[in-house]
């Protein structure tokens, strides 16, 4: 199986990597190898390379500067989207996609559906939903959320830089959702695609947490783990003394029982994840 995986180089594309099926031919670009924001470029390789699979991993999720550069995330998040769903049809490959928790607007007290009204509070959460409408029904698109792995730029990592640095931390305690661990999604990923799976389903780690919650959690293991020395206080503080260009949902807990039926069942705790991540910094450095 050929398989296009654009935005190689960040955690979920190299999550998809370390994760391929043995059968997997892999086709491996970044914006260096592929602009996906030339449409000819992209019209060109694929029709030269015909891969069966168009795995999608490449996004602009700069969420702030998107409040001050929304056209240029809506080239890579809505249009190029687009543009590779048409040259996956017109080579009869399959196009899967990832989008995000941020377009749904957080004033839901249960977890949303994946069928749930949509309503981006911010530039970042428009730009992704276009790129699900581009991407079209025949799509597998699948939502997530707090994506993090060992390596890249991520949660994890920089709390584990700022607990080792300072003796306290500030950390919001009233946005709630669901930490995802990169490879696992990266495997959901492979697997619903091999199964033919489409239309949107949402995929994150089990449970659910605020990023205070996410915070202690952090610190527990990495001082477990030994990758943290001393511990640091990490104090709960409000969005509103944490102002963003960007408003985040405040309760963005995906619903993923269709997932879980396609993946013949639940993901892990994120607790569990986020203990076999610190073991894999510890391992590999």
């Amino acid at each position: 199986m050929k398989t296009l995986i654009t935005g190689a180089k960040g955690q979920l594309g190299r999550g998809l990597q370390a994760t391929a099926p043995a059968d997997a031919t892999l086709l491996c670009v970044d914006v260096d190898e592929l602009d996906i924001t030339d449409s000819v470029a992209v019209g060109a390789f694929v029709t030269r390379e015909k891969p069966d699979l168009i795995l999608n991993a490449a996004a602009y999720t700069a969420v702030d500067r998107a409040e001050t550069e929304e056209d240029a995330a809506m080239a890579i998040n809505g249009i190029a989207t687009g543009t590779l769903a048409d040259a996956a049809r017109s080579v009869g490959a399959r196009f899967v996609h990832v989008s995000t928790d941020f377009v749904f607007d957080g004033r839901a007290g249960i977890p949303y559906a994946p069928d749930a009204q949509t309503a981006p509070l911010s530039a970042y959460g428009r730009t992704k939903l276009a790129g699900e409408q581009l991407a079209g029904p025949d799509a597998l698109i699948v939502r997530t959320a707090w994506v993090y792995a060992p390596t890249g730029g991520n949660f994890v990592r920089t709390m584990l830089r700022l607990m080792a640095e300072r003796p306290e931390v500030r950390v919001v305690a009233d946005q709630i959702g669901t930490p995802t661990y990169a490879p696992g999604l990266a495997s959901a990923l492979w697997t619903m695609a091999g199964k033919g799976v489409s239309g949107i389903h949402h995929y994150t780690d089990s449970g659910a947490a605020s990023w205070y919650d996410f915070a202690v959690a952090i610190q527990e293991e990495g001082l477990a783990s030994g990758l943290l020395s001393q511990e640091a206080r990490i104090v709960p503080i409000p969005t509103s003394a944490y102002p963003t260009p960007a408003a985040r949902p405040h309760y963005s807990v995906l619903d993923k029982a269709s997932t879980f039926d396609a993946l013949g069942g639940p993901t892990p705790h994120w607790r569990a994840n986020l203990r076999v991540m610190m073991q894999a910094i510890k391992t590999n450095g």
